[in-house]
């Protein structure tokens, strides 16, 4: 019964960030400028921490992760949104809907926790500086990785339990430029109220949870900061500042989305946008611009 119900619904139509024919040139030209930046910016951090051998520490190490999994970010959407903005019908296949849903909660997931990783990293190059090494090895580094990326696969695969299952008979359009979880919920033909609060408990359990981790380590490096004056713990704040922006750019539209209840559908456009075009390209801006080893690696 449920093949037959799904089968029903072969295609969902992606009404885009606008219906304006006048904008699609302008908005082509736009996004794919951004997302060329997004993969030269990314890609160029990557080469540039492994090829350079000062850069071979935990942090960079990360750092290059962090950029590996912003490409995909912005991989998974962008380019058919990008596509979209030059035909007149934007559709997209029933699988093609789910792969969109099971990668957006996949990278999403393993950034959270690619960026708590981080944290804990400074956390203890700046608090337990004599042990850094000791405790930051290289074989921490990769667990600590995979266990992002393994975050990321049981919480998509968790998301998309919910989905999969579901009876599509119409409607199938879906007001965003991808298929992103809520909104596809809600074209079920039953009721989805359950589901919708599972949705929210499972994303909002992890946003919140690794954003209230973040804030705890980020407190006590900030406190041990000030107690410390030297040329050393002025590096270390310009680093903590970094990452902070960083977070904060990531967490807020995600859990604005996935946790706040009252959000309308145009601002969670806009806020998709945020998270999966600007993020992306601004990780590397902020992370190269505020870091004199990066910049003196990339020169």
């Amino acid at each position: 019964m449920n093949e037959t119900n799904c089968s029903q619904v072969m295609e969902f139509v992606l009404l885009g960030l606008s219906g304006s024919k006048e904008l699609q040139p302008f908005l082509f030209l736009i996004f794919s400028v951004l997302y060329l930046a997004i993969l030269l910016g990314n890609f160029f951090i990557i080469l540039t921490v492994n090829f350079d051998a000062r850069l071979h520490t935990p942090m960079y190490f990360l750092l290059a992760n962090l950029s590996f999994i912003d490409v995909c970010v912005a991989s998974f959407a962008t380019p058919k949104m990008i596509a979209d903005f030059l035909v007149e019908h934007k559709t997209i296949s029933f699988k093609g809907c789910l792969a969109q849903i099971f990668c957006v909660h996949l990278f999403a997931g393993g950034e959270m926790v690619m960026l708590v990783s981080m944290a804990y990293d400074r956390y203890v190059a700046i608090c337990k500086p004599l042990h850094y090494m000791t405790i930051m090895s290289r074989r921490v580094c990769i667990i600590l990785v995979i266990i992002s990326w393994c975050v990321g696969f049981i919480h998509t695969t968790s998301q998309l339990a919910f989905t999969v299952n579901l009876p599509f008979c119409g409607p199938n359009q879906v007001d965003s430029f991808f298929c992103d979880l809520p909104l596809v919920t809600k074209l079920a033909c039953t009721d989805t109220y359950v589901i919708s609060l599972l949705i929210v408990a499972d994303s909002g359990f992890l946003s919140l949870s690794s954003f209230l981790l973040l804030v705890v380590s980020y407190t006590v490096i900030l406190v041990t900061v000030r107690k410390r004056s030297s040329a050393s713990m002025a590096k270390a704040r310009s680093t903590l500042t970094a990452h902070i922006t960083v977070v904060t750019l990531f967490f807020g539209p995600c859990i604005f989305i996935y946790v706040w209840p009252f959000s309308s559908y145009s601002v969670d456009k806009v806020l998709a946008v945020f998270y999966t075009v600007f993020t992306p390209i601004l990780n590397p801006v902020i992370y190269t611009l505020r870091n004199k080893e990066v910049k003196a690696a990339m020169s």
